[in-house]
């Protein structure tokens, strides 16, 4: 046995002979036969420190740390970022109001319900011709809440009968004008003109409409009803000498909703 694999076999006893690489262990070979170099119990040899396993690194390779007295590189930036004053002015104050927006003007509604309570009133059409339910909303809610106040839950009815007389009227008025018009406004002309109903349902709560006296008053709210929307409908659409055409329906239309707030 050579004095080569008796070293091997005293460095695997010491549990290092995995730890060394190939040219340590024959540096050591060489210590040992020459200077009969006693082994050291420590990892440590030649310079090297193998405490803790591959994390070698030659002490020539090793650069040492200096501080950095550089600055940090920026990237330069392909786009410029925009803000929000780009998109609405120089500053907030430019911004249209949030009602606005969604469409909400209560100007319009205000001019449209007077339109609605005085029938003799010009309409303006500009106006008119407006896709607008704000207000038609309202008046139904109203409209249910007054019947309910009489002990009558009808709000199925209420919306039930208004979609399908807004549907009606969509397809005549579209058959008789030569402009068209939206389902939107038919569905706002027709709910601001209920606001009349909404007077009548509030009359039943404190008395009867079943006599002679509520007859005569239901006839003239639905007179009233049919002569706001038929006015409003020529105006917007430009339908003149046809408003008896476009009444009688609308008359049809608003006798159902007086028949809930009779019976």
């Amino acid at each position: 046995m050579t004095k080569h694999n008796s070293l091997m076999i005293m460095l695997e006893g010491a549990h290092i002979a995995n730890d060394l690489p190939d040219h340590c262990i024959l540096r050591y070979l060489e210590d040992y036969i020459l200077f009969k170099t006693p082994y050291l119990k420590s990892r440590q040899y030649g310079g090297y420190d193998y405490s803790q396993q591959g994390r070698f690194v030659p002490p020539n390779m090793m650069q040492p740390q200096q501080p950095y007295t550089g600055q940090i590189l920026q990237p330069a930036q392909a786009y410029t970022p925009s803000t929000p004053q780009s998109y609405y002015g120089n500053n907030f104050e430019d911004e249209p109001p949030l009602l606005e927006e969604l469409g909400i003007n209560f100007d319009h509604i205000w001019q449209k319900t007077l339109t609605v309570l005085h029938p003799l009133k010009i309409a303006d059409g500009s106006i008119m011709n407006e896709t607008d339910l704000a207000g038609p909303m309202v008046f139904c809610l109203a409209f249910g809440a007054t019947l309910l106040l009489a002990g009558k839950i009808q709000f199925g009815y209420v919306y039930g009968i208004s979609a399908i007389g807004c549907l009606g009227m969509f397809c005549l008025l579209n058959l008789m004008s030569m402009t068209g018009v939206s389902f939107g406004c038919v569905a706002s002309v027709l709910g601001y003109c209920l606001l009349p109903m909404i007077l009548l349902s509030s009359f039943a709560v404190i008395f009867s409409l079943q006599g002679m006296v509520g007859v005569i008053l239901t006839a003239g709210i639905i007179g009233w009803c049919s002569f706001s929307a038929s006015k409003i409908f020529i105006s917007a659409l430009a339908m003149e000498g046809q408003q008896l055409l476009v009444a009688y329906p609308c008359a049809l239309l608003y006798g159902v909703f007086a028949l809930i707030s009779i019976f």
